[in-house]
């Protein structure tokens, strides 16, 4: 789901079972599919946690070049899962040379404590709710929101993913992560290059290919952009 200063982002508000498009000043809504199911109801995710969070005692080397943008990553305490391991994920996904280090003037940082430029949170659905809900997005218990200097991930997306994006939960937490990271350093929605080319990263896959193949990454395995053309 930044800090100042990027442009405003749209959002897919839903409601079962029809999806409303919206768009909201300074924070992103980001669905990741428009309900659960009974599949869901019984998978062991735990809807409610502390609503306090752990900080990964992880920290790395920078990745990229220019601009390095620290930032750190907090799981909710009660979530069930560990901090260190997915801000290992989280910090493979930004070094990966199909992403954003790619683009030779952009790097990251990841950091355990000290400054920072964006958090990565990842909440369970009622926390989810009570975070996004402050900046008035409706998160129903089911998606992300992007609010401030801060990514909140939907612990069940994260463990669950979304039948919208088909292929490994990696590569659907990579585009999570990309397409929000994306934003940060400027980058805007992007259109289907036309059909049977990949989605760009900066798509909005979930709300529909328009004949694109799902894609997690901005970079092919060439170091070319994945590019479309610009969506307002």
């Amino acid at each position: 789901m930044p800090a100042g200063g990027r442009s405003r982002r749209g959002f897919r508000r839903f409601a079962v079972p029809a999806t409303i498009f919206a768009m909201l000043l300074g924070a992103t809504l980001y669905v990741l599919r428009p309900g659960g199911t009974a599949g869901e109801a019984a998978s062991g995710v735990p809807e409610h946690g502390s609503g306090s969070f752990a900080t990964a005692d992880a920290a790395g080397k920078a990745v990229g070049h220019g601009r390095i943008r620290r930032y750190e990553v907090q799981v909710e305490r009660g979530a069930g899962i560990s901090a260190g391991e997915a801000a290992h994920e989280i910090e493979a996904i930004l070094a990966d040379p199909r992403g954003w280090t790619a683009d030779g003037r952009d790097g990251f940082q990841l950091v355990a404590s000290g400054r920072s430029d964006f958090v990565v949170k990842i909440a369970t659905p009622d926390t989810v709710d009570d975070i996004c809900g402050a900046a008035g997005l409706h998160t129903h218990g089911e998606v992300n929101c992007d609010v401030g200097p801060t990514v909140v991930v939907n612990l069940k997306r994260w463990l669950l993913g979304s039948p919208e994006f088909p292929g490994p939960i990696a590569g659907y937490r990579a585009l999570i992560i990309n397409h929000e990271v994306g934003h940060r350093i400027g980058h805007g929605h992007e259109g289907c290059p036309g059909a049977g080319r990949p989605a760009p990263v900066m798509m909005q896959q979930i709300d529909g290919l328009h004949g694109c193949k799902a894609n997690a990454w901005p970079y092919d395995s060439a170091g070319r952009y994945v590019q479309g053309p610009s969506v307002q």
